[in-house]
């Protein structure tokens, strides 16, 4: 479906978290009404019709991934399954009941808790600013394999966390910078650096509006049992402390989370 500029220009100014759906919706109405472009009058009558609906959407919560069924181009940990249980979790959880039943006046997007998985750090989901973030990672680790030294670890590394030693070339790795997302790994030729555990991230408590908060990340990276362990104790101290609907990271208290420790490399 074709846009005009000044309707693909008035579909950029609808908040992030929702201009997939209104751009769909508006195309499936453009469609049935016969026409192949999308003008600037479609989208504001579009545009009003969602609003004014917006009530009927709201299923009191929100789960999302960077790209969808189309997968990430740079994956650390595929997060497909964990997405689906994930969002079985919140399907029981009854959250739409829930928020009914504490906000006075009708349910508006902000009011639903927000989960987003990212298979890698470039984390186009943005899990910093969502109740519940989770970044796919990879531990790399130094094997007794023969370095050739290509170097081509030290050319993949964005961080630059990974140095060559000229005199035994051997490759190092500064596990305080590494971002866990596993390109020196693929691009080892000789399996000097390969995988010492996968799993995930987790960042809590992040949110935008009037007072905007980036999330806590948790110490290490988790299983994916453990991270479901995670979310629906999250949950679970949503549902117990949000008196009035307030977001999960204006209630939110790191001490409040008994997390096993897990390490770092």
């Amino acid at each position: 479906m074709k846009w005009t500029p000044d309707a693909e220009a008035a579909i950029k100014k609808v908040p992030f978290f929702v201009r997939k759906k209104v751009r769909s919706r508006i195309e499936n109405e453009t469609s049935a009404a016969g026409k192949n472009r999308v003008s600037l009058s479609n989208v504001k009558a579009a545009q009003a019709r969602f609003m004014s609906k917006m009530s009927s959407d709201i299923k009191g919560y929100q789960i999302d991934t960077c790209f969808g069924s189309s997968g990430c181009p740079n994956p650390a940990n595929r997060c497909d399954g964990l997405a689906k249980k994930i969002e079985s979790l919140l399907e029981d959880a009854d959250l739409l009941t829930f928020l009914k039943d504490r906000v006075e006046g009708d349910l508006k997007y902000h009011h639903e808790f927000r989960v987003t998985l990212a298979q890698c750090p470039n984390a186009c989901s943005q899990p910093q600013i969502k109740d519940v973030g989770i970044i796919g990672a990879v531990i790399p680790k130094i094997t007794d394999e023969e370095c050739s030294g290509c170097e081509a670890c030290v050319e993949a590394c964005i961080e630059r966390c990974i140095t060559l030693d000229s005199q035994e070339n051997i490759p190092e790795i500064d596990h305080d910078r590494c971002l866990k997302c596993g390109k020196c790994i693929h691009v080892c030729p000789t399996g000097t650096i390969s995988e010492k555990n996968k799993g995930f991230r987790v960042q809590l408590g992040g949110k935008l509006g009037r007072h905007p908060k980036l999330a806590v990340e948790l110490e290490g990276i988790y299983s994916e049992d453990e991270v479901l362990s995670i979310v629906k104790n999250c949950i679970a101290y949503y549902k117990k402390h949000s008196k009035h609907g307030e977001r999960f990271a204006e209630i939110f208290d790191l001490k409040d989370f008994n997390v096993e420790e897990k390490t770092r490399s």
